[in-house]
């Protein structure tokens, strides 16, 4: 919930005329009391009702009666207005509930404590489904002000117990707020009713910072940054100070018959130019077209996925400047790969993308040289086009941090970016559900010979004997089989790089372990493989770790006289 308490009026009649009518755009509907200090007073109604005027102004009258009585001591600034407006994603709550509330803010904020004959005159009014209007006269029936210092505070306090007891949108508040907020700038309603005249499902104002975003996610420089914008079809200015620097930018939509120009700040807090200066310098070396062909070049894609794939561990370990640099880049790769996916995917990585920046961007401060490595990968994948492998490993992985962030949000009460991850979540799911089922059969497609399979079998057996029945019954097996050849055929031992991918990551809570395993393997195949003597080490820690039930094969537990399991 969020509270806005606006600056102290002195006319309580236009106030509550405000509240009562219809609105700018019509927006007020079924206008009328929920709570108040008297519950015999004058209900209004809507503002088309028979005798609305005439309740109106006495309605007024009632609220004013101990102002005109103070006379000259009354304060100068006697309305005390307050909004109250659930998370867009909350329950509609009832009137009731909207007057326990209203009833709990007059008390917190000191305006009309509980049990107090001599509380401030009151009443709240709800004209939409989401929010309510607090409306009171500031002298109480003794005549004094009420004691209502630092209300906002105490009200934000309030809000928070609310959203505890009614089960609603938990809001970050405080030092937390930051990181809590988002940074998208939330469209005007008059946005909101320009898009909808013109057929439009998002608002001019969403799809440039769409555009901005995805123009970001393939620049490497500033130039290409504005240069994107432009071959994206936006009107694009820039703002130069007299000494010739770059003092900012703003962008328009080629449709919109007159410009209506925003500024990267007012899209998103952290598209500000400065913002968007440090991103682009934050980003390690990358091969180009030309020097990405020299053998043994990790794949950009593979060192994405090896990039996003930390991140779970950042997000539990990192400071929030840390957390907040590996969150941004890691929302620029989504909004980068529509541009590399089959056409059937790309609406919902859009979907994705979108979603997951309400989770990912917000005003905390974010340390940008702590994510150089994904970054760096970002920009190279442009010249290396992923095939669908590719493209699935690193979705299976965005799978996984988008897990991890919706638990942090959720650790951090962060509800509304818990939310955006979970949306984020159903539309990456639905993308490499598809992609991986075309990876898996193509690869499939190359399973080696039944000799070779059955030699696999073995080496899943002694390797991951917990799995290996699973393993050997799933749709993805014939897969792995083709995956171990190829790593085979490289110079690579299948032991070896089995127990590597089981340990790299655990297989208890994968849908299909042998998924997980045939895209772990895939990467370890791109490495160089080892020599005769690494080979020789390696096969001696192998022997030594399987014998002793760690970490592949599995052991039960001896028992100890005295212990219980």
């Amino acid at each position: 919930m969020i509270a806005n308490i606006v600056k102290p009026g002195n006319r309580t009649y236009g106030v509550l005329a405000y509240l009562f009518d219809k609105g700018r755009a019509n927006e007020h509907t079924d206008q009328h009391i929920v709570a108040s200090w008297d519950d015999f007073i004058p209900d209004p109604g809507p503002w088309d009702s028979p005798g609305h005027k005439q309740r109106l102004g006495q309605l007024a009258q009632a609220l004013d009666l101990r102002v005109k009585q103070a006379g000259d001591k009354a304060p100068e600034g006697h309305v005390w207005h307050c909004s109250i407006r659930a998370a867009p994603e909350d329950r509609i709550l009832t009137d009731a509930e909207w007057a326990t509330i209203a009833r709990r803010m007059v008390h917190a904020t000191g305006i009309a404590p509980d049990g107090d004959p001599d509380g401030c005159r009151w009443v709240a009014v709800r004209h939409a489904e989401d929010h309510i209007h607090i409306v009171a006269t500031k002298v109480r029936g003794d005549l004094r002000p009420p004691r209502n210092w630092n209300d906002y505070r105490r009200a934000m306090n309030e809000l928070t117990a609310v959203e505890e007891d009614f089960g609603l949108t938990r809001v970050a508040r405080g030092p937390e707020a930051a990181a809590g907020t988002s940074a998208v700038k939330r469209s005007t309603r008059a946005e909101e009713e320009k898009a909808k005249r013109l057929g439009h499902d998002k608002t001019a104002r969403e799809r440039l910072r769409h555009a901005v975003r995805t123009a970001l996610s393939h620049a490497k420089d500033l130039d290409e940054f504005f240069n994107l914008l432009a071959d994206a079809g936006l009107q694009v200015e820039t703002r130069t100070l007299p000494s010739g620097d770059l003092q900012g930018y703003k962008v328009a939509l080629p449709d919109d018959g007159t410009p209506i120009w925003f500024s990267g700040s007012s899209l998103a807090t952290d598209l500000s130019l400065p913002q968007v200066r440090q991103r682009l310098a934050a980003a390690e070396a990358q091969p180009t077209a030309a020097s990405s062909a020299r053998p043994h070049r990790p794949s950009p894609w593979h060192v994405a996925t090896a990039a996003a794939e930390r991140i779970p561990h950042h997000l539990a370990r990192a400071d929030d400047g840390a957390v907040q640099a590996h969150l941004t880049v890691f929302g620029e790769v989504l909004y980068a790969l529509p541009a590399h996916a089959p056409v059937r995917l790309q609406a919902e990585l859009h979907r994705a993308a979108a979603a997951f920046e309400h989770a990912a961007h917000t005003r905390a401060r974010a340390d940008h040289q702590h994510a150089r490595a994904l970054r760096g990968a970002l920009k190279a994948m442009r010249y290396q086009p992923a095939d669908h492998t590719g493209l699935a490993i690193l979705l299976d992985a965005a799978i996984l941090v988008v897990l991890a962030v919706q638990r942090h949000s959720a650790l951090h009460h962060h509800d509304r970016q818990v939310a955006a991850a979970r949306q984020a979540l159903t539309h990456l799911q639905a993308a490499y559900a598809q992609i991986a089922s075309t990876s898996l059969a193509a690869l499939g497609r190359h399973s080696p010979s039944d000799n070779t399979v059955h030699r696999y079998a073995r080496t899943l057996h002694e390797i991951l004997p917990r799995h290996a029945e699973q393993i050997l019954t799933e749709n993805a097996w014939p897969a792995l089989t083709a995956t171990l050849a190829a790593a085979e055929a490289a110079g690579h031992n299948p032991a070896t790089v089995l127990q590597q991918a089981a340990q790299h990551r655990p297989l208890d809570d994968a849908k299909s372990a042998s998924e997980v395993l045939v895209w772990r393997i895939q990467r370890l195949g791109d490495r160089r493989a080892p020599g005769p003597g690494a080979r020789t080490a390696q096969a001696r820690r192998l022997h030594i770790q399987t014998d002793s039930g760690l970490p592949g094969a599995y052991t039960p537990p001896t028992s100890r006289p005295g212990q219980s399991r």
